[in-house]
């Protein structure tokens, strides 16, 4: 799916304006620069081969006093299957502006993946799993990964799975706890997981 910006993209923020006057050149210098992506062409600039997965698509319901109105929730997300993943929902009366939506809130919460071959049984020294034990929480699902051997794949579920990919990691095990049936808490507790790998530092990790 390709929802690009027809118009010129004139930065509304100093993290935008940096980018657009290439004086931040890549992902990592905009995550490491400590202001916040609030615009998703920032994005867009840095991860030109950024791809989109639509997770799930829901039909809401809401009761208000001129009766009951309907909207569509999108839950996306955005990775370029090399260290970086992002997720996002949106909502609107209309399926694709709900997947836009989706999409540019995925793109402004961007996150770094650190891999590694954090595996015991594997000692090839490319970044083709998780570096370590990682958890991720959200409602009542629970999602551990571990580092699995190269060649194992991704021992996961459909949802955990697409995630993962798009984050660029190869091998994995996996263990659940809570309705992982409910698509959005699934993948932001995968997405969670994930993200702990860059906040959590550990000697001879890159």
């Amino acid at each position: 799916m390709a929802y690009g910006y027809e118009k010129e993209w004139i930065p509304r923020t100093r993290l935008g304006t940096l980018v657009k006057e290439g004086q931040v050149t890549s992902m990592d210098e905009a995550l490491q620069s400590g202001l916040p992506i609030r615009e998703p062409q920032i994005v867009d600039a840095l991860l030109p081969e950024l791809k989109e997965e639509v997770l799930d698509i829901n039909m809401v319901q809401r009761m208000t006093d001129s009766g009951r109105r309907v909207k569509f929730r999108a839950v996306v997300a955005v990775g370029n299957e090399d260290g970086f993943i992002g997720m996002g929902q949106g909502k609107d009366a209309q399926v694709g502006p709900a997947i836009r939506k989706a999409i540019d809130i995925a793109k402004i919460n961007i996150s770094g993946v650190k891999r590694g071959c954090g595996s015991w049984e594997c000692v090839c020294g490319t970044e083709h799993t998780v570096p370590f034990e990682v958890v991720g929480k959200v409602g009542s699902v629970k999602v551990i990964l571990k580092p699995a051997p190269r060649g194992l794949g991704l021992a996961a579920g459909k949802t955990a799975k697409t995630v993962m990919q798009l984050a660029g990691i190869k091998d994995v095990w996996t263990r659940t706890e809570g309705q992982t049936r409910t698509t959005l808490n699934f993948a932001k507790a995968t997405y969670e997981a994930l993200k702990r790998t860059a906040v959590i530092r550990t000697t001879g990790v890159k």
